[in-house]
């Protein structure tokens, strides 16, 4: 903004105009300038009438100032602005800055009424004889015309904002007219605070607030005499003679307002001396608002934040404004103060355990040289983490090993990103990682959603590392390949039936494969599409059947929070970022926090948690384990071990953890991550490690709580009784069996006395879950002849006294050899 000084020749022009003027049309004798004279003539007449006739309403619209986006414990993350200004009351402001401010500006701001002849004279008659340049406008014309300017850029004038600094009578006079009514609108100290949060002080500092932060990090309630007259003076030329850029020229003027206070009696001769004395260089302390998220203190955690609330799909902030224009405008000049979720302490630690094992800019460098020349080049390992709170979708933290370029030259450095890996790519984050294994949980909650008990089994094809079992197109169902799908195990195990808890367990990909043709790729999908899970790019995952075995590309947050539904009993909250928005004046603002919604049986959302608590148990998941409070997650590694994952959660934490190559598909084998060197990096290996330590930080604090049992029925299956059907024939016992909720088929045969083909038993008998298979044993028609009895043999008498014993024989020496 340019300063009001203007040179000589507007001046003399502007005020020879304005007297002339004032002549003619009487205003001088009407008493308008000089009350103390009264109205006499035509002209004088005139002269009121046509003033009365002028435009007298004058509004001022709200100033445009810095809003504030703070951390859940208030500490400022970031300040969007159209303008760096900070609203304050007078009261507010140090004494000595608002004297400093009338001392140079309007000497005699209390005792007029708008409008100050002897002002006027003043400089006209400087101005005729050659001396200094001076202004006739007094502090509340200043005030009028930099407001009707404010108002024209408001609204995108700038035509009229032009004109509200045009030198011309016409305008000096309908400046006049509002200054007057101004006054009888306003208090004097009114009218001094409009204008000193107004003004415009310098290097982007609108308002005294903001001016006194800047130059130095101080609040105005705070300055000091030196630093009250630097302010005061920088209005008169603020582009000119700002501290930074010109520090001579800014402590001549600071010098200039001192000698006027001193003139007037404001300060004492030693207080003037000792003010001068002080170099303008020696009094800065300048500190930079954080105009935006570049230069933030969570850059990536702000950018997230900023494309959350201009996102129109957010119907709990329409209070901000139904488009993204009207969002940004809110945003970045009202004031606002837009609290977040962030919790400093979590999010603090998190990034320490994040880089603690995946260090800032650390390439995967295989260990053995002949390794790197078969690379060819080193690859960036990144890794991500969020946190969020189940029940309310809170985001309580958001890191990753990378940092944010804030110069073009780390633009193009290694480690440095703007893209947020946590987030969706229309937050400025990505569309997404392969997810691995962690895909296992959503086929758990169809499987137990259609029956498959927490203690049942399920299918299994044999495979080994070296020997894969085949699906074929059919197997694969209605999502299928155009040829046969080969799936590998991590270890030798398959061919037949595995208990689930196993399988999840161990992470056994034949067994999860198996299952997931059996429910049908399109049922789980459709599980994933309920618990919110989607890609980075925002479709739902694609049709196909290694999108359900983890080949998907997915968020940590969006992970985080789909995985959040089985801690919170199967409701799903979606993430939210905002605690709270508080207008320029402190009012909240009504927000509505996003709506949770049940998608998963609780009963179902147990049961699962239930099978995933077995693999950090004695799975899998073993390095995250928390002591004594529970916990359930699930491991993901995807194709030679690109990416790596540990999800999971407790009753009130959840987290995803993603460590992997963000810019190639180079698998993170033979390689040394923080000194430690790994074949090949599974989900268990750092990820879990780094989930545990990132949980049990924000779990700090935290009352342990277990997790709720699932019913008898999800753990061992909706058991119901056997009906007897012995007797009957093979179609009445299908049937009978098919009414209580059971398959039925012949298994095998037996010996009765029933009719051949009559049904004898069933198996299993008693209970069994419903809709199992009962197998149905028919007779023979054969009952086989009873066994003859065997005669009992007869007892040998004991021998008599009489008898004759049997003789023992002699003992005998054997000959002695000879010779």
């Amino acid at each position: 903004m340019s300063g009001r000084a203007t040179n000589l020749g507007n001046v003399v022009s502007l005020l020879g105009a304005f007297v002339a003027s004032a002549m003619v049309m009487g205003l001088l004798a009407a008493g308008l300038l000089i009350p103390a004279v009264g109205a006499a003539g035509s002209a004088a007449t005139s002269g009121v009438k046509m003033f009365d006739d002028l435009p007298g309403e004058f509004t001022a619209s709200a100033l445009s100032q810095q809003s504030r986006i703070v951390d859940a414990k208030g500490n400022v993350l970031a300040t969007p602005q159209q303008e760096n200004r900070i609203i304050v009351n007078l009261k507010d402001v140090a004494p000595i800055m608002r004297k400093a401010q009338v001392a140079i500006e309007d000497s005699r701001f209390y005792e007029h009424g708008g409008v100050d002849p002897r002002g006027i004279l003043r400089a006209a008659v400087s101005n005729a004889q050659g001396g200094d340049t001076q202004g006739a406008s007094t502090l509340t014309q200043q005030f009028v015309k930099l407001t009707l300017q404010e108002n024209a850029l408001r609204n995108n004038d700038e035509e009229a904002a032009k004109a509200a600094v045009r030198v011309s009578a016409a305008r000096k006079i309908q400046e006049i007219k509002y200054a007057v009514t101004l006054e009888k609108e306003m208090t004097k100290d009114q009218i001094l605070q409009g204008y000193m949060n107004l003004a415009y002080y310098g290097d982007l500092a609108y308002g005294v607030e903001a001016a006194s932060q800047h130059y130095f990090s101080i609040p105005s309630a705070k300055l000091n005499l030196s630093q009250a007259a630097l302010l005061a003076g920088l209005v008169q030329n603020p582009s000119r003679t700002d501290p930074i850029h010109f520090p001579e020229r800014a402590q001549a003027r600071r010098n200039v307002v001192l000698d006027r206070m001193h003139d007037l009696g404001i300060v004492t001769d030693k207080q003037w001396k000792a003010a001068k004395a002080i170099p303008v260089k020696k009094m800065l302390k300048v500190k930079n608002p954080v105009s935006n998220c570049m230069a933030s203190s969570e850059p990536y955690f702000c950018n997230y934040v900023m494309e959350y609330l201009k996102d129109t799909s957010n119907h709990g902030l329409d209070a901000l404004g139904k488009s993204t224009p009207e969002r940004i405008k809110n945003l970045t000049g009202g004031g606002l103060t837009i609290q977040t979720t962030l919790d400093a302490t979590v999010q603090a630690q998190a990034r320490q355990d994040l880089v603690k094992r995946v260090p800032f800019a650390n390439k995967a460098l295989p260990k053995d040289p002949a390794d790197r020349s078969k690379l060819g080049l080193s690859q960036m390992v990144g890794s991500a983490a969020s946190v969020v709170e189940p029940g309310t979708g809170r985001v309580l933290a958001m890191v990753q090993n990378s940092k944010y370029p804030t110069t073009q030259k780390q633009q193009n450095q290694y480690g440095y990103t703007q893209v947020n890996w946590n987030v969706d790519s229309k937050y400025q984050g990505t569309t997404g990682f392969q997810f691995g294994s962690t895909a296992k949980m959503y086929a758990i909650v169809r499987a137990l959603e259609t029956g498959t008990p927490v203690n049942g089994t399920v299918p299994s094809k044999f495979a080994s590392p070296t020997k894969p079992a085949y699906y074929s197109p059919q197997e694969q169902g209605s999502c299928h390949d155009t040829k046969a799908y080969p799936i590998r195990n991590d270890y030798p195990i398959g061919g037949r039936p595995i208990p689930i808890k196993k399988a999840t367990a161990d992470s056994i990909n034949t067994a999860f494969a198996s299952l997931t043709f059996k429910l049908g790729t399109k049922n789980v999908l459709n599980t994933m599409k309920k618990m919110q899970l989607h890609t980075g790019a925002g479709p739902d995952l694609p049709c196909y059947p290694s999108s359900v075995l983890g080949t998907g590309v997915v968020t940590p947050l969006t992970l985080a929070s789909s995985y959040a539904t089985l801690a919170n009993n199967g409701k799903y909250c979606p993430p939210n970022p905002i605690l709270s928005i508080t207008t320029a004046d402190k009012k909240p603002l009504k927000i509505g926090a996003p709506t949770c919604k049940q998608v998963v049986d609780p009963d179902v959302a147990k049961g699962a948690t239930q099978l995933l608590e077995g693999v950090i148990k004695d799975g899998t998941g073993v390095r995250a384990k928390l002591g004594a409070r529970p916990a359930a997650g699930k491991t993901g590694t995807t194709d030679d071990h690109v990416e790596s994952w540990f999800v999971g959660y407790t009753a009130q934490r959840a987290t995803a953890v993603w460590v992997g190559t963000p810019y190639s598909q180079q698998g993170m084998n033979r390689i040394t991550l923080a000194g430690q060197y790994f074949k090949g990096v599974f989900g268990g290996d750092i990820a879990a490690p780094i989930w545990k330590d990132i949980t049990d930080a924000a779990s700090a604090g935290l009352p342990i709580r277990d997790f709720d049992t699932p019913s008898d029925k999800v753990l061992n299956g909706d058991r119901v009784a056997v009906p007897f059907v012995g007797g009957m024939t093979v179609e009445e016992a299908t049937a009978r069996l098919k009414e209580a909720g059971f398959n039925a088929q012949v298994a095998g045969s037996t010996n009765s006395g029933y009719a051949q083909g009559i049904v004898v038993y069933t198996d299993p008998s008693g209970t069994a879950m419903r809709g199992s298979t009962v197998s149905l044993y028919t007779s023979t028609g054969y009952v086989p002849p009873p066994p003859k009895a065997t005669p009992k043999p007869t007892k040998t008498p004991k021998p008599t006294a009489t008898t004759t014993p049997t003789p023992k024989p002699t003992k005998t020496k054997p000959p002695k050899p000879k010779g």
